[in-house]
């Protein structure tokens, strides 16, 4: 699919034709404006006429769908991964900020200014509005190259207390249930962790001793203070484990356990503080907008039988789940554009710190470039001083580690939000971390 813009810049129906689009290149009556999504724009006075296209968007906290279509087919299709760094990122900066202090200043009394009940209204963390900012972003580029009539986004609230019921296998909750949350008539979380195990330790079993709380995944790794992820144990078991000197058996006990079998809320739980965010920000584009539910989404699916991924379900929120599904869809990724830590943590001899960052130029490349290896087009996620590249999919699979600059070609230099053709029909592989 070729997207066309109009002299003005105003995006017109796309085209299949690609002979004819050659021709008016050849003829220098288009000229190239991006390549991945492939656009060009007229350089001549053309009619207007658009049809209707309408926009579906599956919101999401780790992946968002996208889907335009017209009343015949599909125009546009993508699926887009949202930064999940923040927290790491910020957890990181604020280490360094306190070591900072407590070697070069003396004591000053704490500052409020940037304490929550001084934050403005429809204020949110960092983490969250990134993700809401991330939605907006991307729906604003699919509006720059199609004409887009209408856009429909699913985001519904998440019923917390449901989910947390189907995970454990226990009675829907319905009317007053949602009055009485587990831990009702405790004074917090500990106090409710602690009757539920009986005031002992869940590892060694014993009593009357210093019981701590120990979190099966850790806050670092994106654990949470819910009770599920909460475990009674003694000081002397909580210390032998973080040590690795309880015995293997025990310690399984306080192991998170299979990683697949596990099923968070964290994600329900940002869709439900920033769904409200998005819907205002969309809204101010000016076109019309429509919210619609999961429920009737999977309707459609089941309807016409449509297999269940990001894509499709936006494909069936824009109204249009009839239609076939588009032969190569795109993968966005969003990346941060600057590393702003400049030394590293570690001290070496002499009171001297390594420069953290890297050169703006490594051989002619730079981080998250986008290359052509044996025909291949991968993007650049590690970079040596000699040359030697880290490449790979924005999927996460890995194309070459260590190969030298000489072997690749450029084809686009780094963007904030990086851009992969891929086949539609495959499903996509859960991303890894970066490694830079």
């Amino acid at each position: 699919m070729v997207y066309v813009l109009s002299k003005s810049g105003q995006p017109l129906m796309p085209t299949q034709r690609h002979g004819h689009v050659r021709k008016l290149l050849k003829a220098n009556k288009a000229k190239v404006i991006k390549r991945c999504p492939f656009t060009i724009q007229l350089t001549y006075e053309s009619s207007q006429y658009v049809q209707p296209v309408d926009l579906g968007v599956d919101c999401g906290s780790k992946h968002i769908g996208l889907s335009a279509c017209s009343d015949q087919n599909e125009l546009f299709s993508a699926e887009v991964l949202p930064r999940d760094d923040i927290k790491k990122l910020l957890d990181a900066r604020r280490q360094l900020r306190r070591s900072r202090r407590i070697r070069k200043t003396r004591y000053r009394k704490p500052r409020f200014q940037n304490r929550k009940h001084s934050k403005p209204d429809g204020w949110l963390a960092p983490s969250v509005r990134a993700k809401a900012e991330t939605h907006v972003a991307v729906i604003k580029k699919v509006l720059s190259i199609l004409p887009v009539s209408s856009i429909t986004m699913e985001i519904a609230p998440f019923d917390s207390q449901l989910l947390k019921a189907q995970i454990a296998g226990e009675p829907i909750p319905s009317g007053e249930d949602y009055q009485h949350g587990e831990s009702e008539g405790f004074d917090n979380i500990k106090a409710y962790v602690k009757y539920r195990d009986g005031y002992k330790c869940a590892v060694c079993g014993k009593t009357h001793v210093h019981l701590q709380i120990h979190h099966k995944v850790q806050r670092k790794d994106g654990g949470t203070n819910t009770p599920s992820n909460l475990i009674t144990v003694c000081e002397d078991c909580h210390k032998a484990y973080h040590a690795g000197t309880l015995n293997s058996k025990k310690a399984h006990l306080m192991d998170p356990g299979d990683k697949t079998k596990r099923r968070g809320l964290k994600d329900a739980a940002f869709m439900s503080i920033m769904r409200w965010t998005v819907w205002e920000k969309v809204k101010t584009i000016g076109i019309p907008l429509h919210m619609t539910f999961g429920y009737i989404t999977a309707k459609q699916r089941e309807t016409y039988h449509v297999e269940k991924t990001h894509t499709s379900d936006a494909r069936c929120i824009s109204g249009h789940g009839n239609l076939k599904a588009l032969e190569e869809s795109y993968l966005v990724r969003k990346v941060r554009c600057h590393n702003r830590q400049i030394h590293r943590m570690t001290i070496n001899k002499g009171g001297k710190r390594k420069n953290n960052q890297a050169p703006y130029l490594v051989k002619g490349f730079r981080l998250f470039d986008k290359v052509s290896y044996q025909g291949k087009e991968c993007f650049i996620f590690g970079r040596r001083s000699s040359g030697s590249m880290y490449i790979r999919h924005l999927d996460g699979t890995e194309v070459k580690a260590g190969i030298g600059y000489k072997h690749l070609k450029l084809l686009e230099p780094r963007r904030s939000y990086l851009i992969e053709r891929r086949n539609a029909l495959l499903p996509t592989a859960e991303a890894v971390g970066f490694r830079a």
